[in-house]
């Protein structure tokens, strides 16, 4: 139990309002055709965050300062700044969500929502004033709600198991989809909580020999799997709630708008299954807000030994999604976009992880196998050639 923790930390981002945009819109286009796409997006994480815990147990850093300690001045000043722009990218998001699902809930014009929203932001950050383990706690029960949302949203819209199963596990890409499933790989597996994950999962006990850190890991692996198998299964209940409800009624550009999606559903849906969608934006929007603020507290402090306090950090991030909502652009969009460029951080951030990782010298016995190493650099390639195909079609 005491080791439990840092996995349910990381799944927010697995779950934040990047995945409701993406997986909403994904759904509702073409129905539970991409399911595949979330199910691996899901999987690869498992084994990105498993790498990167494996690195803060076997070394006790985080992977920002492994690159800071092994590798050129110049390359760390590059990674820093493409890892800012990520935090960024993920920080708006988040905080657009958050405010979203304010606006909708409770019906308050979008620059209040956004003001509560960062309130309430600095409000989970002040629990780790009472301990960290406080603050992992309220995260978690976040999470569960989020969980519950979507546990309520499946009983009320009942996908048929045979279309999403069939979804899931049969790999087809539809004409069109290139830029969703970009979004998708990019709202999954999130390169700033790469970063974040080692930072965690730095031993909680004193690891005085391999066998010890072998056990830490074992224990982080259940932690994983079992909050990145609830995050897959939310991710999922995402897509096949917006195919059941609006692609089976041709509505393909209600998944475009997460306010026409909370509409529709509670018309469509009934049993005020908007009202639900809105909260668990809400939530997620709040909790993800507060995990990117640390991890970007990890990626300054790992690459340039600076710190900048919580508090301070999360109010000059504020400031990028407040000025888009007060631009009155399209906060779903800015959703997808984001996504799709945080997929293009991820070679920045799994490219130094996997080199490490494999590295027997720093990694002693936890060292990557072969076949991990294998799946790693395939996993990467994978998300390569993503992001080229969205460059190939981004013209058209």
């Amino acid at each position: 139990m005491p080791f439990l923790g840092p996995a349910f930390i990381a799944s927010v981002a697995y779950t934040d309002p990047g995945n409701f945009a993406t997986n909403m819109a994904g759904g509702a286009r073409f129905g539970y055709a991409l399911g595949w796409v979330v199910l691996t997006a899901n999987v690869m994480a498992m084994g990105v965050q498993a790498l990167s815990a494996k690195l803060g147990i076997a070394t006790g850093r985080s992977l920002p300062e492994v690159c800071r300690d092994r590798l050129p001045r110049r390359v760390v000043v590059v990674l820093w700044l493409q890892a800012e722009a990520v935090a960024m990218a993920t920080d708006l998001a988040e905080f657009t969500g958050a405010a979203l699902g304010l606006h909708l809930v409770f019906g308050l014009p979008m620059w209040t929502s956004a003001l509560l929203a960062g309130l309430a932001t600095f409000a989970v950050l002040g629990m780790e004033v009472r301990g960290f383990r406080r603050l992992e706690a309220v995260i978690t029960a976040l999470v569960v709600v989020v969980v519950l949302a979507f546990g309520a949203e499946m009983f009320t819209t009942r996908p048929p198991a045979g279309a999403v199963a069939a979804g899931a596990l049969t790999p087809h890409l539809p004409a069109g989809s290139a830029l969703l499933a970009v979004s998708i790989v990019g709202a999954t597996v999130m390169p700033h909580v790469i970063y974040l994950h080692s930072s965690l999962a730095k031993p909680r006990a004193a690891c005085r020999c391999p066998g010890d850190r072998r056990k830490i890991f074992r224990f982080e692996l259940v932690d994983i799997l079992i909050a990145m198998g609830l995050a897959g299964v939310i991710n999922l209940a995402m897509l096949a709630t917006a195919a059941a409800v609006f692609g089976t009624r041709g509505l393909s550009s209600a998944g475009g708008d997460l306010g026409v999606v909370y509409t529709g559903l509670n018309a469509y849906a009934g049993a005020h299954a908007g009202t639900i969608f809105g909260v668990a934006l809400m939530v997620s929007g709040i909790a993800s807000s507060c995990v990117g603020t640390m991890s970007g507290q990890v990626v300054m402090q790992g690459f340039l030994r600076r710190q900048v306090p919580v508090f301070a950090r999360r109010a000059i991030t504020m400031l990028p999604a407040l000025a888009l909502i007060a631009s009155g652009f399209s906060a779903t969009r800015a959703l997808v976009l984001s996504q799709a460029f945080l997929s293009f951080g991820i070679p920045f951030a799994l490219i130094p992880l996997l080199w490490f990782t494999s590295r027997r010298s720093l990694m002693g016995p936890l060292v990557n196998r072969r076949v991990t190493t294998i799946a790693a650099v395939a996993v990467t390639a994978l998300i390569v050639t993503l992001n080229l195909s969205l460059l190939a079609t981004c013209p058209s």
